[in-house]
């Protein structure tokens, strides 16, 4: 079973994005054929599902610093950016409208 297992894990960003119910599929199928024990069809897809859990979190993360990377290299301004220029157009705004006085229309 352990050298099932590890092909099953090198199966790498497959395991990323197979349901649930394709590795249930795929492990009954190994029971059916002899190949896995009945009693070790449930922990082999528990392990499984949570590899590909693993793995997709780690993708996410990746590309999550990848954008981030790739946005700061092209000068694209963050929200706290935009928020804090924002604040200093309000700030500017008050102080003109101060210096303006009342209107009188």
């Amino acid at each position: 079973m352990s050298d099932l297992f590890k092909k099953a894990i090198s199966l790498g960003l497959g395991l990323t994005v197979v349901s649930k119910e394709k590795v249930e599929k795929v492990v009954d199928d190994l029971v059916k054929r002899g190949e896995l024990a009945p009693d070790e069809s449930k922990a082999l897809v528990s392990r499984l599902i949570e590899r590909g859990d693993e793995e997709q979190s780690q993708i996410k993360t990746f590309i999550q610093d990848q954008v981030k990377r790739v946005l700061s290299e092209l000068d694209v301004p963050t929200e706290n950016d935009i928020v804090s220029l924002e604040q200093r157009i309000a700030a500017l705004e008050k102080k003109v409208e101060e210096l303006e006085g009342p209107r009188s229309e």
